[in-house]
């Protein structure tokens, strides 16, 4: 059944039974894309978590290494031991294959949002969705992971984005994400109003965009590099204690400065295929924008993350990051 309404979700049709049991406990389907599963024990020590993909539709990996947890579930292979949330975001853009249909859901998780269109409804319906889920889950930590692939190589193809937000970052979610294999941290300086910021931002979770290597059409994703993310969804189904490693594996970034779009006349001063974390030596003029001119590399050297021309007016086309010192101890 749950592989079942992962096909069903993204061809359109509807799954069928709503409602059922499982190993450990029960699933219920909320909606389009939306998927509860809550045990038959009430362990309160075990979190409240949501596992989103599909926020950008053309980051397919992440789906197929979810439908593969929940396959291991339904076989019996797992047993679920704690309520979760399981969430596919842009259906529409998962079917077509492309990043968004009309503009970026990933920037719209925020609760004063006034836009209107496909995507601006559905980020409406997942913030809902996740509101009343951790309503029904007062008294349980609450845990976001929002899987992610980039649209080009990186020299840490996988990273972890820590929201900004009052709610300081466990050590156990750095020892966690180091025993997954993640590789570095990229430390937001601002709100962002990505799905995983809405959870720390609005409900104080644990909440992390995780980019895990390079965006690719169903069936051509190498699943071998993520097992270790892999057996940690596994172990936050089932509520037992994840495979952790010392965060001194994880390098940490902040960021300087966000590269805007200002004008329809702009450009990135680097060729398109630049990987994620590319550093850039001081003097290096790195964008030209009619409106605000350009921008070149001060005193310090930067690293970009995210580089993207194409974005509308107004969007981030690149953050500027440097070292940061480890908070996996704070």
């Amino acid at each position: 059944m749950l592989a079942d309404w992962l096909e069903r979700s993204l061809d359109g049709s509807t799954s069928s039974p709503e409602c059922g049991d499982i190993p450990g406990g029960r699933f219920r389907l909320l909606g389009p894309g939306l998927l509860e599963l809550t045990p038959n024990t009430n362990e309160t020590q075990a979190p409240a978590v949501v596992l989103s993909t599909g926020i950008h539709g053309n980051e397919t990996a992440p789906i197929e290494l979810l439908g593969a947890s929940l396959a291991r579930l339904e076989a019996g292979m797992l047993r679920l031991g704690g309520p979760v949330l399981v969430i596919l975001g842009n259906l529409e853009a998962i079917r077509a294959g492309t990043r968004f249909v009309n503009t970026n859901l990933n920037r719209l998780f925020r609760r004063d949002l006034s836009e209107d269109g496909m995507e601006p409804e559905r980020a409406r319906t997942l913030m809902a969705a996740v509101d009343a889920f951790y309503e029904r889950h007062p008294d349980r930590r609450r845990l976001h992971y929002d899987l992610h692939t980039a649209i080009r190589d990186s020299q840490y193809p996988r990273f972890a984005v820590e929201p900004y937000a009052d709610t300081a970052t466990t050590p156990e979610q750095w020892q966690w994400l180091a025993g997954a294999d993640i590789q570095a941290v990229l430390h937001q300086h601002d709100h962002s109003w990505t799905f995983s910021h809405y959870s720390k931002h609005y409900h104080g979770a644990q909440a992390f965009t995780l980019e895990l290597g390079r965006a690719l059409p169903f069936g051509a994703n190498d699943l071998e590099p993520l097992a270790p993310m892999g057996r940690l969804l596994d172990a936050l189904l089932e509520a037992r204690e994840p495979a952790s490693a010392s965060p001194s594996r994880l390098a940490f970034f902040r960021v300087e400065h966000e590269l805007i779009r200002h004008a329809e006349t702009f450009r990135l001063c680097f060729p398109d295929d630049t990987p994620n974390f590319t550093e850039f030596a001081p003097g290096t003029r790195l964008s030209e924008d009619a409106e605000a001119g350009p921008f070149t590399v001060g005193d310090t050297p930067l690293r970009v993350v995210f580089p993207n021309a194409r974005v509308e007016l107004g969007a981030r086309a690149a953050l500027l990051v440097t070292p940061a010192r480890s908070t996996a101890a704070e």
